[in-house]
């Protein structure tokens, strides 16, 4: 064997017996822990099926720590929390630019009401469960919801219970 390969295979052994001394020290402490998280994604789109302006997810459920990525696969869209009412408290307003990717991670648990600017009459509404926790419910149901988003709102509302 040549000394590049055996250098090449002492790299490989180190690197696998760091790996290994992690994933015991992981699995034997419960202080010492790896923290992951999920990235959802969610089309923001013209026409979904017979919907027109709508996101591809209505309705998301993520732990806290998650991030959902709101995708401007069709431009002329964007996000805004519902900062009256449709938000945990504590939590601040979000609004991304239009036709732009966004991005939010949840740090904070409970139901978050969203829409998109320019469409929300139209119906393009949404919502992102954190950590499965419905406490801001009651406020959820109270937003003042305009056009053929009264009726969409309704709908996703009595799936969230």
């Amino acid at each position: 064997m040549s000394n590049e390969k055996k250098y090449i295979m002492k790299i490989f052994y180190a690197i696998l017996t760091l790996f290994m001394t992690i994933a015991i020290a992981t699995a034997s402490s419960p202080d010492i822990y790896i923290e992951t998280s999920d990235v959802i994604t969610v089309d923001m789109l013209n026409k979904l099926g017979k919907d027109k302006m709508v996101y591809s997810e209505k309705i998301v459920r993520v732990n806290v720590g998650d991030t959902v990525l709101w995708k401007a696969t069709n431009k002329g869209h964007n996000v805004e929390f519902i900062s009256k009412g449709g938000i945990p408290k504590g939590v601040k307003k979000f609004k991304s630019k239009v036709s732009k990717d966004t991005s939010y991670t949840f740090k904070v648990p409970g139901i978050y009401a969203y829409q998109c600017t320019p469409h929300k009459n139209m119906g393009m509404i949404g919502f992102v469960i954190v950590g499965n926790n419905l406490d801001n419910l009651q406020d959820i149901q109270k937003i003042k919801f305009r056009g053929k988003s009264k009726k969409v709102a309704s709908i996703l509302i009595e799936q969230l219970k």
